[in-house]
């Protein structure tokens, strides 16, 4: 079940930067997805699983061998942990991932029938499966909103002021309870593409940026530069 959010009590002018700010957003792209590669709630859970501390890119070129082979819990399952190894050993941390995606997988198909279960606390008893995977699955598959913090999205809070939280949890609290509704089921997209393409962490491209008049920090990557 999704948490309550109570809405942070910001001035008029505040309130409207925001509003314009993810309005703009969505002008550039209407409906932002993950880039990563699924076709069911079963490979969209691995291959956010996998993602951890990996690139994107990296988990879509593992995956587009795993994925024939073993696209459901079962065949993830009969696959077994050291026939999973070969296809992800190119990913970060691979023998840890692949620990967990077949326990994952075994409590999948023992408790859920095989189905993945699609609400948070389910989500998050599995092996592999943290507070940020289990928003990433929620989100994209329309279940809930949710604002998983990456070191993207926790980038780009901090510099839009967004949020001041020191941890993902506060940026994530801060962001749930400052973004407006209509935008909630896609600021985690937007936020995630922004920092990958254009806040990116060390040069930030501010001279290419849709939303740089909105954004407070600007000032000091100009003086930066």
């Amino acid at each position: 079940m999704a948490k309550s959010v109570t809405k942070k009590r910001v001035s008029p002018a505040e309130k409207a930067r925001v509003e314009e700010l993810f309005h703009r957003f969505q002008s550039l792209s209407d409906d932002p997805r993950t880039e990563l590669h699924y076709d069911s709630p079963y490979t969209l859970v691995v291959a956010v699983a996998l993602s951890a501390q990996a690139t994107d890119v990296g988990v879509n070129k593992a995956t587009a061998k795993l994925f024939p082979v073993a696209h459901t819990p079962e065949d993830m399952l009969a696959l077994g942990e050291e026939g999973l190894i070969p296809y992800i050993n190119s990913i970060g941390l691979f023998r840890t991932k692949a620990k967990n995606v077949i326990a994952a997988a075994k409590i999948i198909v023992e408790q859920h029938g095989g189905e993945v279960p699609l609400n948070r606390e389910d989500l998050m008893a599995l092996p592999g499966v943290g507070r940020k995977t289990a928003s990433v699955v929620l989100n994209e598959l329309g279940v809930e909103p949710a604002i998983a913090v990456d070191t993207h999205v926790f980038r780009v809070a901090h510099r839009l002021k967004l949020s001041a939280g020191k941890t993902p949890d506060q940026v994530e609290a801060d962001l749930m309870a400052l973004v407006p509704a209509p935008y909630l089921t896609r600021a985690h997209h937007w936020l995630i593409l922004h920092g990958r393409y254009t806040c990116v962490a060390r040069r930030p491209k501010c001279e290419e940026c849709d939303v740089a008049d909105l954004c407070p920090s600007k000032i000091l990557f100009s003086r930066a530069a």
